[in-house]
């Protein structure tokens, strides 16, 4: 039975919001670097790896670059190698092909669940919830991690941006889940990590936003979901903050009093 307190449908985003992919992502660049350690030119291969950490943070940190990139996360990755390599005077492109190719490799089998995910998904449905999933990438890698995840039964809506052809935060993908879960905007909440394409975009077409704030960032005037199209922001609906993963608790007892 529905809860009055929850929402008809919930819309999730998946990579650090039901999947752990940041650490993941950093562990398998590391690994990368070093074991491509005695074909590159740096005396220590934390270097490196360094360099293309603090490039992923800038990178993923433009809307414009998030909206591009998400559309094709092999390119965004060359993208990313070369302006590392590039910082230390770098330039083999056969190497940023093999060192691409092997951090995917890797990364693909580092799919890893948050803890406590699938249980809040399971009493999403026992109560009745629909749930929608929307994830930014290419259609085989992120349909890849769905499958090995055992996400899709957990959704009567899956949407990959590389699969659909647009991007959160673009409305379409927004709109499409809405229909796909028969909801109104007004019916439905978003849940995800990133500011812009998931708080901001669901916003931008009326859903509730949950912002799953896990790296403690907060909300500065540099950092605020903004929606997209961007007319100025609406006052309505709002966004609330889930402060830690995992945020089962933040969804069921605080909005939903289900403790």
């Amino acid at each position: 039975m529905q809860n009055p307190e929850l929402p008809p449908a919930i819309i999730f985003d998946m990579d650090d919001t039901i999947l752990s992919d940041d650490v993941a992502a950093g562990r398998c660049f590391r690994q990368v670097c070093h074991d491509f350690a005695s074909r590159l030119p740096v005396a220590d291969p934390e270097d490196l790896s360094d360099a293309i950490q603090e490039i992923r943070r800038w990178y993923w940190s433009d809307p414009e670059r998030i909206r591009k990139g998400s559309m094709n996360l092999s390119r965004a990755r060359w993208e990313l190698l070369s302006m590392a390599f590039e910082r230390f005077g770098m330039d083999d492109d056969p190497l940023k092909e093999e060192m691409s190719a092997a951090y995917q490799k890797l990364k693909s089998a580092a799919v890893e669940v948050i803890p406590g995910a699938l249980d809040l998904l399971q009493a999403l449905r026992d109560r009745g919830v629909r749930l929608g999933l929307i994830t930014n990438g290419d259609s085989e890698g992120q349909r890849a991690k769905v499958v090995k995840a055992g996400l899709e039964p957990c959704f009567e809506s899956v949407l990959i941006a590389g699969e659909f052809g647009a991007a959160k935060p673009d409305p379409r993908i927004f709109q499409q889940t809405l229909e796909n879960l028969r909801v109104s905007p007004s019916e439905a909440w978003m849940v995800g990590d990133n500011l812009y394409a998931d708080v901001g975009g669901a916003q931008a077409v009326g859903i509730f936003g949950i912002w799953v704030d896990w790296r403690g960032d907060g909300v500065s005037p540099n950092n605020h979901p903004q929606p997209h199209p961007q007319p100025p922001f609406p006052p309505h609906p709002p966004c609330q903050t889930a402060s830690s993963v995992p945020y089962s608790n933040y969804i069921l007892s605080e909005r939903g009093e289900l403790s």
